[in-house]
């Protein structure tokens, strides 16, 4: 029975949190959605901030588990990493919530948002430097820094996917792809 709470109160502020955002959801509404009382939630959960924390913790486990599912065995590393960035960023721009919570770091920049988008944000690192390391144990890639690399190639994919549409026509997959080698492969000297 108190799973089912748990569970109706994380379905009541996700809904709430991507439909009007962290700052405007109080406490009183996500308890008013999951038909339960107010000190329920607080059984559950210490304040919204740690609820956020929860629902953002799941979201990223399913990021992860959608880049994982990119990731193909006979294909090339930067083939797999360009898929498993795109299922990454496709999963943010389609998830109501994620693309909530951007918003609301964008126009107000409220800290606990920004706080839980960091979360991800380092997830989405930590992901990438794992498969750099396999890598570069498999003798795929030469040495590098597994996290700075990481840093990099996530700019540089945000860069060729949303900056430069915002003043050119956009890159297609096959584009990006070729960039990526260019730049991180195989680099700009004859």
């Amino acid at each position: 029975m108190a799973i089912d709470r748990k569970r109706a109160i994380i379905e009541a502020a996700t809904a709430s949190f991507a439909s009007f955002g962290y700052k405007a959801t109080t406490i009183d509404q996500v308890a008013k959605m999951a038909n339960v009382g107010k000190g329920t939630i607080y059984t559950f959960f210490k304040n919204k901030e740690e609820l956020l924390d929860e629902i953002v913790t799941r979201l990223i486990s399913e990021m992860k588990e959608a880049a994982e599912e990119a990731i193909r065995d006979d294909d090339t590393f930067i083939e797999n990493v360009l898929r498993a960035l795109s299922s990454i960023l496709t999963f943010r721009k389609d998830h109501k919530l994620a693309w909530k919570l951007f918003q609301e770091d964008r126009d107000i920049g409220t800290p606990a948002v920004q706080e839980v988008l960091l979360k991800m944000d380092r997830a989405i690192l930590s992901f990438i430097r794992y498969h750099l390391e396999l890598a570069i144990q498999k003798g795929e890639i030469r040495e590098c820094d597994p996290e700075i690399t990481a840093f990099v190639m996530r700019r540089l994919y945000i860069a060729l996917i949303s900056d430069w549409e915002q003043h050119h026509e956009p890159l297609g997959e096959k584009q990006i792809a070729e960039l990526f080698e260019l730049y991180l492969l195989k680099g700009l000297s004859k």
